[in-house]
């Protein structure tokens, strides 16, 4: 944690905060997340990560994603699409065209 900087050490006690709140079947709001954040002795977070947190994962279902699909898609997939011969934007084209 000391290798962290301060925005870094934010954003993990604000996803912390929402983590416990979801898995205690709590609602998640900016103020949940405050009153966590002061109970753990997280004092200094920026008070916008609360308000940001909230806004996007206000529905339990969005935090239940986030955790089975974690990282996303990633970015590799564009690049594996041209090593393998770059045919992959013809068929995302013909996949628009069918549409």
């Amino acid at each position: 944690m000391n290798s962290l900087k301060k925005a870094q050490k934010d954003e993990m006690a604000t996803s912390m905060a929402v983590l416990a709140l979801y898995d205690g079947g709590a609602e998640i709001s900016s103020g949940q997340i405050n009153t966590l954040l002061e109970a753990t002795g997280n004092t200094e977070v920026e008070a916008f990560y609360p308000i940001i947190f909230a806004n996007f994962l206000s529905n339990p279902e969005k935090v239940a994603q986030l955790i089975t699909t974690p990282g996303g898609p990633g970015g590799a997939a564009g690049g594996a699409g041209a090593a393998a011969g770059g045919d992959a934007g013809a068929a995302v084209e013909e996949e628009k065209q069918e549409e």
